[in-house]
């Protein structure tokens, strides 16, 4: 039902939630924390015959208002209306649909804009917030504002970080190089100070106040979603729907993804949690696939890849299983001719790739394929004998997908209904003739290019969501997908794992001679510092949007990191529970090396607290919650990104646990014991450049025996699969599922008389007069421990 007749009255949807058409705007206002609120403007940019038209005036003439109708939502049960507004345009109208929450605490917007016109409009923005400055309040801070911008980036490879009042957003020099790769188009990418931007979500904070605006789209199904924050000099915030140029013909409409308002309390750890976990659940997503863990070839051979090399390491993995065990055997790029030739193989793969699939299966392996099934070499054989399949500009000139291959590349127009049925053709040939059973399918990005499409009805979000449907359809439900190089909004519900980082690399910062020192900054180049970068200020997404991949895996001794980076970079992909591929060349991996490896498996899988994602460009703190038979306990990590070494330490506060306990710590990588309370942090003294420290923390009970950890396995307690203490005796049992010679530490409130390990007598280690002693092992898996007092 709904009431007709045009209104200038202010309408009221919800106690916090109010619209005035006479000055064409929203108000919205926390009903927790009431000095949050804002005001913001709607509006819908088009071109009509060639002129830009702003649909919207200043002042509305609502032509009619829905009653308020419950629906669910991803939040739960959500009171929405439905406002039709005139535009300046005869026959165009633009409905707003607004939500909100039972407890009033979120709001959600929606925009449609119908054309019953005689004219085409050509879609730019469709505008759902815009806050000017003044118009936002963030609560009550300090008498200066401490304002923080959270920016996600794009796609995989896009930097994301949370960029402070004072600073200026990372961008690329390479423009033309690199931007078709990891910028959105329609999203500016601002040069001066307290000027930021982002893609599909953001939060706008205080970190006084600790209130923050969260903003997002809950899907990228329709249009891609750009956002625009300004913090001087007052805060402010736009958001809108790309329109791409879209044709908005006669007849037709167009709507826009939902987007989710609601203000945060910044000092809970997980401040992104209730958008995320909403944006699963509009795709019906169950984080129950599990973590991939294997080998890939890129990070050693790269292109060069043959049945000779490809094979040696077949057999070191499956040599390896028992101490190693890595059941995905993935091979990259470097088997077909050109990226858009997919069915030519090099020299180096006579016999194709088949022989390898089976002998990967045989040995009890999940067989997987790189591909990039979108984007084009311009030297492919495709590019001459389809180039009607090929995505061009308004000239009519050929697309650049961006510098790769040390070419400028080309990508496919998945309007034109050959080349998507090529691109499907090939994931069904990997598939069902190849026997591949995990697919990693990269540049994904090419599908939503700017350019003329051939179905110029179609926005680039929903190009590039077509696309991968198809190839979802095509490999089939029981395939394992990974996205890498993906506009983010578009894969999710599509893909098990997603690619959320710029590519590793041998270099700390990014390495291309002779032109190195000029790209040091860059930041979404290949680099472990990048990756890394990205591995932390997206951890959030891990199992709730589907499984992080951070890239992979590089211990080999022969890089240019140091062994601390090596170090960081494994504490980092191990603690925040995504894909482990190893990278390296196995036949050639010293031993001290390998157990880097073989410390993160069985891969943790847990999503990682970010304590300072908010504060600081690159975040150095994590925390991990943890249980098992030892009990609860927390897993801390504290970075140096700093080009020295530096003083770190261990805090309650800081990480959020209760400071009314004290508190037992392990650090991982050098094995020191001690303690933390309130007002007595843990030191780490001298940490080494771009180094890390993990700790196992525990409460501390002086009469209890407590496991504090091990050198055999990062989490220090997952390797414990049964732990029984009584007065005073204590059993215990290791699971790591592969051999490994380590040792465990532990705490003992009363004087041991007898350990024995699998019945065998041994000797327990005292280490120091805190009780504390220390057992080793030389194959910990499976081991039972007894100890008698």
């Amino acid at each position: 039902m709904h009431l007709r007749g045009v209104t200038m009255q202010t309408i009221t949807i919800a106690p916090t939630l109010s619209i005035d058409p006479s000055t064409g705007s929203l108000t919205f206002q926390s009903e927790q924390n009431p000095n949050c609120k804002l005001q913001s403007h709607f509006n819908v940019s088009v071109k009509i015959n060639g002129q830009p038209v702003d649909l919207l005036p200043d002042s509305w003439e609502i032509l009619e208002q829905d009653k308020p109708v419950k629906r669910r939502s991803p939040s739960g049960t959500t009171a929405q209306t439905r406002l039709l507004l005139s535009t300046v345009h005869p026959g165009v109208t633009v409905a707003l649909w607004l939500g909100v929450t039972g407890d009033n605490s979120i709001t959600f917007l929606q925009m449609q804009i119908h054309n019953d016109s005689a004219d085409t409009l050509v879609l730019e923005q469709m505008t759902l917030m815009n806050t000017v400055p003044g118009s936002l309040s963030l609560g009550e801070g300090g008498t200066v504002p401490d304002l923080t911008f959270y920016s996600h980036g794009w796609q995989s490879w896009s930097s994301t970080s949370a960029i402070r009042q004072g600073e200026k957003q990372h961008t690329s020099i390479l423009k033309r190089f690199q931007n078709p790769m990891v910028v959105n188009p329609g999203t500016p990418q601002p040069k001066d100070r307290d000027h930021f931007t982002g893609d599909m979500f953001g939060l706008l904070g205080d970190l006084g106040s600790q209130a923050g605006l969260l903003v997002g789209f809950l899907s990228q199904k329709q249009q891609y979603g750009s956002l625009e924050a300004r913090l001087s000099p007052k805060a402010s915030l736009k958001v809108w729907a790309n329109g791409d140029q879209v044709h908005l013909l006669p007849d037709a409409e167009v709507i826009t993804d939902p987007l989710w308002v609601s203000f945060v309390d910044l000092g809970q750890p997980d401040p992104l949690e209730s958008y995320l976990d909403a944006v699963a659940l509009e795709h019906e997503i169950l984080s129950n696939s599990p973590v991939p863990v294997g080998w890939c070839s890129w990070y050693h051979f790269y292109q060069q890849i043959d049945t000779k090399n490809i094979n040696a390491n077949l057999d070191s993995v499956i040599t390896l299983q028992p101490d190693l065990p890595l059941p995905l055997f993935q091979i990259d790029d470097g088997f077909e001719t050109y990226p858009g030739d997919w069915y030519d193989f090099t020299d180096g793969f006579p016999h194709g790739l088949r022989p390898i699939v089976d002998k990967a299966k045989t040995a009890g392996l999940t067989p997987g394929l790189w591909l990039a099934p979108f984007i084009v070499h311009p030297k492919a054989k495709l590019v001459q004998e389809h180039p009607d399949w090929l995505l061009r500009d308004q000239r009519g000139e050929l697309v650049s997908a961006g510098f790769v291959w040390n070419s400028f590349t080309l990508a496919l127009d998945l309007t034109h209904p050959d080349a998507l049925a090529y691109a499907c053709d090939v994931i069904r040939t990997a598939v069902e003739e190849w026997g591949f059973e995990y697919l990693k399918l990269d540049f994904l990005y090419a599908a939503a290019l700017d350019g003329v499409y051939q179905d110029p009805t179609l926005s680039r979000a929903q190009v590039l969501r077509m696309g991968l449907a198809a190839l979802r359809e095509a490999a089939g439900p029981e395939i394992t997908m990974l996205a890498c190089g993906c506009p983010f909004g578009s894969a999710l519900g599509l893909f098990e794992a997603m690619r959320i980082s710029a590519d590793v690399n041998g270099y700390w910062e990014p390495h291309f001679p002779p032109v190195s020192p000029i790209l040091q900054n860059e930041p979404h180049m290949p680099s472990a510092r990048n990756a890394i970068h990205n591995i932390l200020t997206r951890a959030p997404l891990h199992n709730r949007w589907w499984i992080n991949d951070p890239d992979c895996l590089l211990v080999r001794p022969d890089t240019h990191l140091s062994l601390s980076e090596v170090q960081s970079l494994s504490s980092v992909i191990g603690l925040t529970g995504g894909s482990i591929l190893i990278s390296d060349d196995l036949p050639q991996l010293p031993k001290d090396r390998l157990r880097l490896a073989q410390v993160l498996l069985p891969v943790i899988g847990e999503r990682a607290l970010v304590m300072d994602l908010l504060e600081r460009d690159m975040p150095t703190c994590l925390r991990v919650d943890l249980d098992g038979p030892t009990g609860p306990w927390h897993l801390l990590a504290r970075f140096n990104w700093e080009d020295g070494p530096v003083d770190l330490e261990f805090s309650a506060e800081r990480f959020g646990l209760d400071t009314d306990t004290s508190w037992r710590l392990r650090e991982f990588w050098t094995g020191d014991v001690g303690l933390m309370r309130a007002g007595l942090p843990y030191p780490s003294e001298a940490v080494p450049s771009h180094g890390v420290r993990v700790a196992a923390a525990r409460q501390f009970d002086p009469s209890q025996p407590a496991y504090l950890g091990s050198d055999l396995h990062l989490s220090q307690g997952m390797e414990v699969s049964d732990w029984k203490s009584k007065r005073s005796s204590l059993a215990f049992t290791l699971e790591l599922g592969h051999k490994m010679d380590g040792s465990v530490q532990m705490y003992l409130p009363w004087q041991h008389k007898e350990t024995s390990i699998n019945g065998a007598a041994v000797e327990l280690q005292a280490d120091s007069g805190a009780n504390i002693y220390t057992l080793y092992l030389s194959d910990a898996n499976g081991t039972e421990i007894h100890i008698k007092g």
